[in-house]
Parts: C-alpha cells; sequence; structure tokens
C-alpha cells in the first residue's frame, strides 16, 4: 500500500478543520510553528488524533508543537513509511 506523502496542506486542513485555524491564518510557509499562528497545544493534539483516526497512528509529542511545521511533516512522513513498511 502506497501512502500519499503528508503535506503542509494538509497538516493546514487538520489545523482549520479540527483545531479552528481560521481560513485567513493558513500558511505557506513551512518553518513557522503553531505559536506563530496563534495556536497552543490544543491544536497539536487535535493534529495527534486526526492522524491517529487517519493513519492509525499517533505522532508522539516530542517537543514537535514547538518546533517548525516542517519537521511535524517530516515526522509524519517518516511514520507513514513505517507503517507503509510494516
Amino acid at each position: 500500500m502506497s501512502t500519499q506523502p503528508f503535506r503542509l496542506e494538509d497538516l493546514m486542513d487538520i489545523l482549520e478543520h479540527k483545531a479552528g485555524l481560521p481560513m485567513p491564518d493558513r500558511t505557506s510557509d513551512a518553518n513557522l510553528t503553531f505559536t506563530d499562528i496563534g495556536l497552543d497545544s490544543l491544536a497539536f493534539l487535535a493534529v495527534q488524533a486526526t492522524l491517529e483516526t487517519r493513519y492509525g497512528f499517533e505522532l508522539p509529542d516530542e517537543g514537535l508543537q514547538h518546533r517548525p511545521f516542517t519537521d511535524i511533516i517530516a515526522a509524519v512522513n517518516a511514520r507513514l513509511q513505517e507503517v507503509d513498511v510494516a
């Protein structure tokens, strides 16, 4: 089973639909963080819950909620590869 890569757009969709990110606050800058776009740890929890529902795994915290979106996207894609290989 081949899974499409997780992209910044996918993360923004989750944040908009599950964490209440207003559409005008969506960003195309993957170097920003949750804090940079006005979101808190509850938004990260929404991402974790959505990933678990959608892909069957929860992204570990490991400080990712304070890291740039590029790190979160890379972590999701790494987990997707692990699941795809298994």
